[in-house]
């Protein structure tokens, strides 16, 4: 029986069902949502299995031992999995020995034995290459679009667990919430920006940086 796709965040059906039915290949395409596109972080996964010649599913302690200059190669393309390929290939490895080595292989073992929001939060943030943000948006991932909700999980995730948001890619499940997201993100960097080059800003700046006088 087919597979039911439950997230579309890659935007490819494949992708998604791969994301939908593979718990690693999702807790990885997260780890991979950092300085490249949302849609193509997630469609990361399905490169990586296709290309170790496991397209069904990711196999954590695989690639934990897989050779870290092939997995490079992985990553290269083309299409790129990511834009750093090597950085971003040894993030990786570390987080599928963290899997194998810690929860025999079972990346839904994080969430499903996590009693509490904060101890899945913890969890997360435990892995390499999750900091606290993107730990947080995971848990509302979980949340939203898994029904994954122990208790506190919507403390946990802070303000992307919030009902209606358009904060991360915790909301995205259909092209036009990945726009919705896409323009919240530009306009909080915008805003950002904005608050860094005011005269306020500048003058504080300015000021920190001064130096001290010899004591």
């Amino acid at each position: 029986m087919a597979t039911r796709t439950k997230v579309r965040i890659a935007q490819e059906p494949e992708a998604d069902a791969l994301l939908s039915r593979d718990p690693l290949a999702l807790l990885l395409g997260m780890l991979l949502d950092q300085q490249f596109p949302m849609e193509r972080a997630f469609a990361g996964p399905a490169l990586i299995a296709e290309r170790v010649g496991t397209p069904d599913r990711l196999d954590a302690a695989m690639l934990a031992d897989y050779d870290a200059e092939a997995l490079v190669e992985v990553f290269r393309g083309p299409p790129a999995v990511h834009r750093y390929p090597g950085s971003m290939a040894e993030r990786v490895q570390a987080v599928c020995r963290v899997v194998a080595d810690d929860y025999d292989g079972d990346a839904s073992a994080l969430w499903t034995t996590a009693s509490t929001g904060r101890e899945l939060h913890a969890r997360l943030l435990a892995l390499p290459g999750y900091g606290d943000q993107k730990a947080r948006i995971f848990v509302a991932l979980l949340g939203k679009q898994l029904k994954v909700r122990p208790d506190g999980w919507r403390e946990a995730a802070g303000a992307y667990g919030d009902d209606g948001s358009r904060r991360s890619v915790a909301d995205v499940r259909d092209p036009g919430t990945l726009q919705e997201v896409r323009a919240f993100k530009q306009e909080a960097k915008a805003a950002k920006k904005a608050a860094a080059a005011s005269p306020k800003a500048r003058a504080t700046t300015k000021k920190s940086t001064k130096p001290r006088s010899a004591s």
